[in-house]
């Protein structure tokens, strides 16, 4: 709304550059009302998207290097990962040399961290997805050692969290997986879908739908996508959305809740 007001008041009063400039300003304003302040300028956007695609696979090496080599197993679950995201073979061809990258002998992520504090650090949700990203690469296989959470844990701290939103954060991704593919996958399902949402059983209803409803906000396409994730890495937080579906739709079954 605000682009073509802009632009039509700037191509009355400076002619066609106006209307250019206008535009541009109009987008960044249409695009805070819509996603708020961590909304994305079109003319930074590609920096911020190519920021964020490098530091997640080059963390991702790192971690799969964190217990001193990298597995067969670990290196088909990045490409199980790679599939499930529907990356382009020019995005795939990228970040498989940048898991190498990583993956080097004492490499410093401190760099990279930087980098992407200064360009995504000032937005909650690049840098939560980051995280999620992280994680769900690290239980791929079924189990979190010691050597990839003390990784994260820093990785988490350089990103401004505390260790016990580091750990809250931690706890509801390892239970959504539970309900990975829209599936119940364990014998105490109901008290895993209460950590999933980051709530207990004694949370009242509206809790429990503030909650669902701030998680679902977070892994909204659209949102994401405004805010900077690739538009090829935006599968795994339909997944991940799904995920919370699934455990939320098991607390309503067990409350009666509408």
């Amino acid at each position: 709304m605000f682009k073509i007001i802009l632009a039509l008041l700037g191509y009355y009063l400076f002619g066609i550059f106006g209307a250019f400039l206008g535009y541009i300003v109009g987008s960044v304003i249409d695009r805070y009302r819509a996603y708020g302040p961590g909304a994305i300028n079109p003319l930074t956007s590609a920096h911020r998207q190519t920021v964020f695609l490098e530091t997640v696979f080059i963390l991702m090496g790192k971690l799969a290097k964190a217990d001193g080599r990298i597995s067969e197993d670990e290196i088909t679950h990045v490409e199980t990962f790679m599939q499930k995201l529907g990356m382009t073979p020019e995005h795939r061809r990228l970040a498989i040399a940048l898991f190498k990258q990583g993956a080097v002998p004492d490499y410093d992520i401190s760099p990279k961290l930087n980098e992407f504090m200064s360009v995504c650090g000032h937005t909650h949700s690049l840098k939560q997805m980051l995280l999620v990203y992280l994680v769900v690469m690290a239980i791929s296989d079924g189990r979190l050692d010691s050597a990839e959470e003390s990784l994260l844990r820093g990785i988490a701290i350089h990103l401004g969290y505390d260790e016990p939103a580091f750990r809250h954060l931690l706890e509801m991704i390892l239970n959504q997986s539970h309900f990975a593919g829209g599936q119940v996958t364990t014998t105490d399902a109901l008290e895993d879908a209460y950590k999933a949402l980051g709530v207990s059983k004694e949370s009242s209803d509206h809790e429990i739908k503030r909650a669902y409803r701030k998680l679902m906000s977070q892994y909204h396409p659209d949102k994401l996508m405004g805010q900077g994730v690739p538009e090829d890495m935006i599968k795994m937080a339909t997944a991940q959305a799904q995920e919370i579906q699934t455990a939320y739709d098991l607390i309503k079954k067990s409350r009666n809740m509408t």
